[in-house]
């Protein structure tokens, strides 16, 4: 499941709104909602997402920003998952993109990852698309390589280039 403008659903207490004012030519203007861009917004929306899921989260979901994968060992079992997920969202207003969502799948990408029966795999794609890299000719190259293939460095063969670097 996907959450929907996620940083715009938390509310800014009304005394911390002077905090994120800002000048344009047809004034002066605070938000009420958080914006994406402030410096403590993934945090602070984070920590509201563990909040809100806090009794449920790895035990029948997980939740990292506004992605959110519910599970369960049969159909049913995750059908009362979800069941129990979405009555959290709708009793505390949050919102889903539905158009983004998919249910009931035995097998997903999430956050890069293929998570399946089997475990957690690399996403080939993803694997093929490290694997095109121009080799690095300079240090900024390298620091280039190494920040797209450290992600994967527990589970790739690629991450034996980056090691002799």
């Amino acid at each position: 499941l996907d959450g929907f403008s996620g940083y715009f659903q938390i509310l800014i207490d009304p005394k911390d709104q002077e905090k994120t004012t800002f000048t344009c030519p047809y004034g002066t203007f605070a938000y009420k909602h958080m914006p994406f861009g402030l410096c403590n917004a993934p945090g602070t929306f984070q920590r509201c997402m563990m909040a809100i899921f806090h009794d449920i989260i790895e035990k029948t979901m997980e939740v990292f920003m506004d992605d959110f994968s519910v599970f369960g060992n049969s159909f049913s079992t995750c059908l009362t998952n979800l069941e129990n997920m979405l009555k959290r969202c709708k009793d505390t207003k949050l919102a889903l993109n539905w158009e983004k969502s998919h249910f009931m799948v035995k097998e997903g990408i999430v956050l890069g990852h293929k998570i399946s029966k089997k475990g957690i795999e690399v996403d080939k794609a993803k694997i093929e698309v490290i694997s095109k890299i121009p080799h690095p000719m300079t240090i900024k190259g390298i620091h280039s390589f190494l920040g797209h293939a450290g992600f994967y460095c527990r589970s790739s063969k690629i991450s034996r280039k980056s090691h002799d670097l």
